[in-house]
């Protein structure tokens, strides 16, 4: 990880003016360790008793997730910040009990849980691939099976399917996801966050960093630079969350560099 200086000084823009700074952060891998099966992450206690103090003194603090965002705030057990779930095709305000779901997605809905149906089989199941619904998104998870190599091509094969029957895909750490073909990304979900908080405040925002360590945050990463480049941004810093299966081109276009949970936790106490 960067020096404490170093790391001091790049975070400079939003520590010197919290009220109009936003911290946003990944879940799964940054916030939480990744962990063999998707329904047992958890965001570690100390992690969490600092990211209920960032949200104490920044204006605006999110979870950015490819969970649904009921999930994500079930997983980081804090209600006063938001929740951008299904890769920015969701948004839970702070406080709100009511999901904001992107309009485009809701009628695609009937028709991913009609291709699961078809497509997770008994012989996925032999495999132990697992399967999640995520309302307009079907996942498809195969860390930890017994022979992940025979499931990894299994889905690959679902993935062929899903692609001739006009559905997008999504290839993540050892998860699939099919996909409605509209526009569904973290750096969409976060600019409408964003947005949003500049109406609500009567002017923009100053200063946001994002913390990411899979290739769905580079959206993220280049949705904050081009609110930087349209002025509804002041400044944007991008962190990599680094491990041994974090993507090589995540890294190339961060600002910063973690190392791990512990490199965020880090981060998390320089920005108090």
């Amino acid at each position: 990880m960067s020096p404490a200086a170093t790391l001091l000084e790049a975070l400079e823009p939003l520590r010197s003016d919290p009220d109009r700074s936003a911290v946003l952060l990944d879940i799964d891998g940054t916030l939480a360790p990744i962990v063999r099966h998707a329904a047992d992450a958890h965001v570690p206690e100390a992690t969490r008793s600092l990211l209920i103090e960032i949200a104490k003194r920044y204006a605006v603090v999110g979870c950015v997730s490819g969970r649904r965002s009921v999930t994500a705030r079930q997983i980081v057990a804090i209600g006063s910040i938001a929740y951008v779930g299904n890769h920015g095709g969701e948004l839970l305000r702070p406080g709100s009990t009511s999901v904001e779901i992107d309009p485009e997605l809701a009628p695609w809905t009937g028709r991913i849980k009609d291709f699961a149906q078809r497509a997770f089989t008994r012989e996925l199941q032999r495999l132990r691939v697992r399967s999640e619904d995520k309302g307009a998104i079907l996942a498809l998870h195969w860390r930890g099976a017994p022979d992940e190599a025979a499931a990894a091509q299994a889905v690959r094969e679902i993935a062929s399917e899903a692609e001739r029957e006009g559905l997008a895909i999504h290839w993540g750490r050892k998860v699939l996801e099919v996909r409605p073909p509209v526009e569904m990304n973290k750096g969409a979900g976060i600019s409408q966050l964003l947005r949003t908080a500049a109406l609500e405040a009567g002017e923009s925002m100053g200063a946001a960093v994002y913390m990411g360590d899979d290739a769905t945050d580079l959206d993220a990463f280049r949705g904050l630079r081009a609110l930087v480049g349209s002025g509804e941004l002041g400044a944007a810093i991008c962190v990599a969350v680094t491990s041994e299966e974090a993507p090589p081109e995540l890294v190339a276009e961060a600002d910063l560099r973690v190392d791990g949970q512990s490199g965020v936790r880090s981060l998390l106490e320089a920005l108090l």
